[in-house]
């Protein structure tokens, strides 16, 4: 157990390191995640007519909240790993005794670390601009929030790790997560609270792996009513199921793979 958590802290620290040289373009990356601001502004004028079950201070809590599970949440595993395959740059690290996911997993989880400052600092400003959405979540419900934001990052990982599996077979992988992406984009509560959606539309929706990746999160942070039992049943439930597929398609990739020479 100690070798295994100081490889982990040595891994984590490597890539922290790595990380911190490129402080400019941690902020553009932060800077690039305030999609929900720019919405939050949308939907507070739209709350204005009384038509929304949110009020205008419940968008702006809901829109940060967006915003703080956008900063644990982004992944950008498959572009790394489509040019690991197309570059061949894979095959040292299947010499070293140690799943190549885990250098993506530490990668991702150092520039949060590397990140967070940024974010912290934006959360503060816009408490100073709106000062009246501020609030603070009770224990339960920060607990919650804690532990299903680690699992929808988790989750949110995972099907983006799984999609560039298809890198074994095409350069263009990431065509995959970027047809991917338009579905989460509308369906995860980026765009829009689950709770104004029609509720036809959102019933359908529950039932896929969207929601559970920002609105679940998120609604737990500002005290939203949702399903928490669902809730993490269904990131579970779908967490195992492609990580059944990941292993799969994982194992056939590496057959393609050495079968190409590597």
């Amino acid at each position: 157990m100690k070798d295994l958590l100081r490889k982990t802290l040595t891994l984590l620290s490597v890539y922290y390191a790595y990380m911190v040289e490129y402080r400019s373009e941690l902020i553009l990356w932060v800077l690039s995640g305030s999609l929900p601001i720019i919405l939050m502004g949308v939907w507070i004028q739209a709350a204005q007519g009384g038509q929304f079950g949110l009020t205008s201070v419940g968008f702006a809590r809901y829109f940060l909240a967006v915003f703080i599970v956008r900063q644990v949440t982004t992944v950008w595993v498959i572009y790394e790993f489509e040019k690991e395959i197309v570059e061949g740059k894979l095959s040292p690290r299947l010499l070293q005794p140690l799943d190549p996911v885990w250098h993506h997993v530490a990668s991702h989880i150092a520039e949060r670390g590397a990140r967070m400052p940024f974010a912290i600092l934006l959360v503060v400003l816009f408490f100073v601009l709106y000062p009246q959405a501020f609030w603070l979540p009770n224990l339960t419900n920060l607990l919650l929030f804690t532990l299903a934001l680690v699992l929808a990052f988790a989750l949110r990982f995972l099907i983006q790790y799984t999609f560039a599996m298809f890198a074994f077979w095409t350069e263009r992988a990431t065509a995959v997560e970027n047809f991917w992406f338009l579905f989460y984009l509308f369906l995860s509560g980026m765009i829009a609270p689950l709770k104004v959606f029609p509720e036809p539309v959102r019933a359908v929706v529950l039932w896929t792996p969207f929601p559970y990746m920002i609105n679940f999160p998120a609604s737990l942070l500002v005290g939203l009513p949702v399903n928490v039992f669902q809730g993490f049943l269904s990131i579970v439930g779908w967490f195992l199921v492609f990580l059944v597929l990941n292993r799969w398609l994982w194992r056939l990739g590496l057959k393609r793979y050495s079968g190409m020479g590597a």
